[in-house]
């Protein structure tokens, strides 16, 4: 198991993460007024909300009642609701770590149809794998799962900050540690099929990331890191990087040097993180028993 802390990844294309940061602050805002309701306006917006495989592949029926926004519409909607602090952190931080660069590959308004499109593909294979099931889905590991295989079809190269074992910080090329996560979603879909956790959900969502990034991405964007485009228009220089000198949070600062003019300034980082599923502890938020964590 691992948390991703950071990657020395700089944008090419764009400026500044817009639909990235929007996404981290909408499931944020989201969460937080889940946790003020009622218990019984909660109960209403995780079955209102949440993907009810049963209701949308199985034939019953939803208490209309419960009934929020239209049925095909909870193939999206369950994407912004988590069962606990938990579920949601560790969403978002993957979200944050990986999602600029596929962001920056894409553009704006492709990365959020990309995003939307892996929360509806991995609400489909959940439903595929568990047709019958009257239990919401909620949570955005689907689509944060497509955003870490589109990452790993991208950078896999660059070197990711990662806490191993939650104590080991260690510098390792993306692909090591996203190939292992990604295919240990697919063996707990075939060993762990009683869990609470939706492994369908977040192998719905890699296959709709390594296929939608292929069709998506900029003109002239390369898969495997074979070569780095930089447009002029919007050229962002990165400084050199010392690796005996550089950590998890970026590259310290350096003493001047004689005749240098000054002291080169630290290069820090933002950490933060997900799994679009990562496993983490199966906290169920309130009294109602749902799929995800």
């Amino acid at each position: 198991m691992f948390i991703p802390l950071h990657d020395r990844n700089a944008l090419k294309h764009i400026r500044r993460q817009y639909v990235t940061l929007g996404l981290i602050a909408a499931n944020v805002i989201s969460y937080a007024l889940a946790s003020v309701v009622p218990d019984a306006a909660y109960e209403l917006g995780v079955y209102g909300l949440g993907f009810i495989p049963a209701i949308l592949l199985g034939g019953a029926t939803l208490d209309p009642s419960l009934t929020l926004v239209p049925e095909g519409a909870t193939y999206i909607t369950y994407a912004f609701l988590h069962g606990s602090w938990l579920h949601l952190g560790s969403n978002m931080l993957f979200l944050w770590v990986f999602g600029d660069n596929v962001e920056d590959a894409m553009g704006h308004f492709k990365f959020l149809f990309f995003y939307l499109a892996c929360a509806a593909a991995g609400a489909l294979v959940h439903g595929l794998v568990a047709p019958t099931s009257q239990a919401p889905l909620i949570g955005a590991s689907g689509a944060v799962s497509g955003v870490v295989a589109a990452y790993v079809m991208l950078h896999p190269k660059v070197r990711v900050w990662v806490l191993v074992l939650m104590r080991f910080p260690l510098p390792l090329p993306a692909f090591i540690p996203l190939l292992f996560w990604i295919g240990q979603q697919f063996v707990m879909l075939v060993i762990d099929a009683d869990s609470n956790v939706s492994w369908g959900a977040h192998v719905g969502g890699i296959l709709a990331g390594a296929l939608l990034v292929i069709v998506l991405r900029r003109p002239g964007v390369p898969l495997f890191d074979r070569s780095i485009v930089t447009p002029r228009a919007v050229e962002h220089r990165a400084r050199p990087v010392d690796g005996f000198m550089a950590g998890p949070w970026g590259q310290r600062p350096q003493p001047a040097q004689p005749g240098a003019g000054g002291t080169r300034p630290a290069n820090t980082a933002e950490a933060d993180a997900e799994a679009g599923g990562t496993p983490s502890p199966g906290v169920v938020g309130r009294r109602v028993p749902h799929w995800g964590r």
